[in-house]
């Protein structure tokens, strides 16, 4: 059976999105429900695709379809194609299932030519009218259909206007709109090689073709991959029949929301124009008025058109935005839409409408968009400001920040202490820059991937970042940074951006983040959610602070908290970096004893902030080189050193430390002496780490508190390396059990970040009470990528050239979640409850997080100024597919 290519506007509904697009869909439901809508037919979607695989071909049997209804429409309509007396003219529009203002092209008044033009302005009583509708089509179809730049149609209109002293384009009378006529067809012939198309057939097969193959324009594209919209789905044609809203004072145009379409007040919104066409309304050829106005204007068309707001409103239980023509007194609607709107305006509408008993909690919660909700959660940069963008790296943490450049972490902190704003700009930022990124306003770094320390540390402290600023070079002699022929020197005022990666001259205004009520509403709905089945949303925090914030805005436990992050601290280094440097374990101990203190004093506070909600900690995961000097940096120190005759005794120093230092150096770290493999190699460390968690756990349950300590051994492999190190924090265990005087409880578990480990998550089962994965890793591992040299390398082609839809590191890759959810269905085989759980940037992206709900993950976890995103995710997830 062959396919149906065409749907006469009664045909259809709006349950026919995905074939008919959102606006042939909703074209045919308000004519189905009785609204007065221009008569008219969509070309599916199924046409667009198929014209593209085609080789941009009409499809067979497409046009048949075409003449057959439009036959209906003329009969409708009381009007004839093409016919010199009584012509039915239309317009032909894309329409996408997912709205795409704006990015796809369109075609008015399309069926006029040099002699239908002359009856419709008999029919009309209006010449000038009619020429005006002529030299419009002209210019639009020139454009769109034949590919001539409006620019040129547009010189000759201003230059006509100029010659006969007119200021806008109606005070030219009906001889000087033929005049334009006559350059604008001149112009066609010379730009083209052929004559402006006269026959109406001709003009409607090429505006068809021309509206599919604008759904591969640039900016088409662009705006598809800006909105995660795939390329796949095609557009539909609406051809309609037009209706005039520039035929004298008693017709007009306009656009107006249904409720404030930036606040979400419930208020009617929009503008409109008397004697005008639709594009008058957006090019902004005349000031528009406020839709109340119309009111006064035509009250009754008004009152018609606010009936049809509500109804329309009611009918989608969704904001509106609809295009309306009234001619001659008469309201037609061209189109409705759900309104694009603010992320606070979405909010507040959906919180109003359940109220309102319109929609339900669930359909609330369903229709906020979480990757939008980052604009609520941090300092956004002002809409309205003139930004003047130097360059740009990639958005590691989001915000905006504006401060003046600094090269050390010494000066970010002396004038972050002494109340002056800062940007911290560096090559790359390592441990010893903690207390510099601490009282930074925002980072900005010329090196370094997403998972580099400025972006990591950033991402965990709310802090603005940038990264991988290759446009930027930073020169730490001169203290100055080179922006292609622009020298900015430190104190220079510069705005970062890290929801975009622009770096920006001068200071820009920014918006602050607030939790508003609404918003507030929403995530109180979730939680009731995530308590009927779905999932929990905890955080990574690594620090009391960190919890405090997780827990404001809604977190129900940590997920990771990353131990190494303690020992980055510069009072903490020389402990870790002489308990490195140790030749056995009785050097080790002094060292270790230091940190054993330091560790209890973190785990006390971190654990006391938490009370009541589970807080899994992890041991130490990165390999040790990472706590030493640099290697390149020693060896370019002792050259200079041996220039300059400094001591003997002070040279030999720095050369054992760099024989130590090469000693440690790894190839490949990322898969080498780290994770478990330290606890392996070096338990004294681990034994350390789990005396301070346990330590601070006892003194905490002392004290009264309810604390739920979960122990975590990262990057294990394999079931006896879990056995292994966890026989020994049982052995902490019962030693601070005795000294205590009381049973600690607490949890063992591991996190999979490698295959090996998903695989044989049933083996590792027996020695765990809990899992998380750390997907970054996993993500690398299963892929073959290193995440900094991918991503500033071959990444962006791979998915420019579709050969990965989207950056793993970002959005979960369907075959790393084909290992979570294969772990998690091992894990279950053995112990049916238990927990498992996934931390990092895929625990705080909507789609990732939806994912790891249909795996059945217990929880996500991610960075606490994500949290209230993934809530809503998993809250969305569950509305979607229920579990119990």
């Amino acid at each position: 059976m062959s396919k149906k290519y065409v749907y006469l506007f009664k045909e259809g509904s709006k349950d026919m999105r995905a074939l008919l697009g959102g606006k042939g869909a909703n074209l045919a439901e308000m004519t189905r429900i009785g609204l007065p809508v221009p008569q008219g037919m969509t070309i599916t979607t199924e046409a667009c695709n198929d014209f593209f695989d085609q080789g941009n071909q009409l499809p067979e049997g497409l046009l048949d379809e075409v003449w057959k209804n439009l036959t209906t429409v003329e009969e409708q309509t009381g009007k004839k194609f093409g016919d010199a007396k009584n012509p039915l003219l239309v317009s032909v529009r894309s329409g996408a299932a997912i709205s795409m203002p704006g990015m796809m092209d369109t075609v008015l008044n399309l069926g006029l030519n040099d002699e239908t033009v002359k009856g419709f302005a008999a029919l009309t009583n209006d010449e000038r009218f009619a020429l005006d509708c002529y030299r419009r089509f002209i210019q639009m179809y020139a454009n769109v259909v034949m590919g001539i730049d409006g620019y040129k149609f547009d010189q000759i209109i201003e230059r006509i206007k100029s010659d006969q002293g007119v200021e806008v384009d109606y005070e030219l009378n009906p001889d000087h709109l033929r005049q334009l006529i006559e350059q604008y067809k001149a112009l066609v012939k010379k730009e083209a090689g052929q004559d402006f198309p006269q026959e109406p057939s001709e003009q409607l097969v090429l505006a068809i073709s021309a509206v599919f193959e604008s759904w591969g324009n640039p900016r088409a594209i662009v705006y598809r991959q800006i909105n995660r919209i795939p390329d796949d789905i095609g557009t539909a044609v609406n051809i309609q029949s037009m209706v005039y809203g520039n035929m004298g004072n008693t017709s007009g145009t306009g656009v107006a929301f249904t409720r404030n379409p930036a606040t979400g007040a419930r208020e009617l919104y929009g503008e409109y124009l008397i004697n005008a066409q639709g594009e008058d309304v957006v090019a902004g050829i005349r000031t528009p008025h406020h839709i109340s106005e119309l009111e006064k204007e035509l009250p009754e068309a008004f009152k018609q058109f606010t009936d049809t707001c509500s109804l329309l409103e009611n009918h989608y239980k969704d904001m509106q935005d609809i295009e309306f023509t009234i001619e001659n007194g008469s309201l037609f609607i061209l189109q409705t839409r759900n309104a694009k709107r603010t992320t606070q305006a979405a909010v507040r509408s959906a919180v109003e409408m359940v109220k309102e008993g319109l929609i339900t909690r669930d359909e609330a919660v369903a229709r906020i968009d979480a990757y939008q909700l980052d604009q609520l959660l941090h300092p956004s940069i002002d809409p309205k400001a003139d930004l003047d963008v130097m360059t740009k790296g990639l958005p590691a943490s989001p915000g905006a920040a504006a401060g003046s450049i600094v090269f050390t972490a010494d000066e970010a902190e002396a004038k972050g202490k002494a109340g002056e704003k800062v940007i911290l700009v560096r090559n790359e930022t390592t441990p010893d820059d903690i207390h510099g990124m601490v009282m930074s306003q925002g980072v900005l770094t010329s090196r370094g991937g997403m998972t580099s320390h400025a972006a990591v540390v950033a991402r965990g402290m709310g802090t603005p970042c940038v990264c991988g600023c290759e446009g930027i070079k930073v020169d730490l002699d001169k203290k100055v940074i080179q922006v292609g022929d622009l020298t900015l020197a430190e104190g220079d005022i510069i705005t970062i951006d890290g929801s975009t990666g622009n770096v920006i001259k001068g200071e820009v205004p920014v918006i602050p983040p607030v939790i508003s009520d609404y918003f507030q509403q929403i995530l109180d709905w979730c939680a009731e959610i995530a308590d009927e089945g779905g999932m929990n949303v905890h955080a990574n925090a690594d620090t009391p602070a960190d919890a405090r914030k997780a827990l404001e805005f809604g977190a129900r436990g940590i997920g990771l908290c990353r131990t190494e992050h303690m020992f980055m601290q510069v009072d903490r280094l020389p402990y870790v970096q002489e308990m490195i440097l140790a030749e056995n374990a009785d050097q080790r101990r002094a060292p270790l004893e230091h940190l054993l203190k330091f560790q209890q004093e973190d785990f006390v506070g971190i654990l006391d902030a938490m009370a009541g909600h589970p807080t899994t900690i992890r041991l130490l995961d990165p390999p040790l080189h990472e706590f030493l000097p640099n290697m390149e940096n020693l060896m370019l120190e002792i050259n200079d050193m041996k220039h300059t005759g400094a001591d003997a005794k002070v040279i030999a120093e720095k050369e054992d430390l760099l024989r130590k230092v090469r000693g440690l150096h790894e190839a490949n770290p990322m898969l080498g002496h780290r994770g478990c493999r330290l606890g392996i190699t070096y338990p004294d460390v681990y034994r350390m780490q789990a005396r301070a968690i346990l330590n601070a756990t006892a003194e905490l349950i002392k004290q009264g508190k309810d604390i739920h300590v979960e122990i975590e051994i990262p990057l294990v492999i394999d079931p006896k390396e879990v056995a292994i190190l966890r026989a020994e924090i049982d052995d902490v265990a019962k030693e601070v059990s005795a000294e205590m005087g009381m049973e600690i409880p607490y949890k063992v578990g591991a996190m999979l970040e490698l295959p090996r480990a998903c695989l044989g998550c049933d083996a590792l089962t027996e020695h765990c009470d809990f899992f998380t994965f750390g997907t970054n890793d996993l993500t690398q591992t299963t892929l073959g990528f290193s995440r900094d040299d991918a991503e500033g390398k071959f990444l962006p082609i791979y998915i420019e050239q579709k050969i990965l839809k989207e950056n793993p590191f970002a959005v979960l890759d369907k075959h790393v979640a084909e290992l979570v959810a294969l772990a998690v269905q091992k894990g279950r085989s053995v112990k049916p409850d238990i927990s498992f759980g996934i931390c990092g940037e895929h625990g705080g992206d909507p789609a990732s997080v939806a994912k790891c709900h249909e795996a059945g993950l217990t929880f996500v976890s991610c960075s606490p100024y994500r949290v209230p995103i993934a809530i809503v995710a998993a809250a969305q997830a569950q509305i979607k597919s229920p579990r119990q």
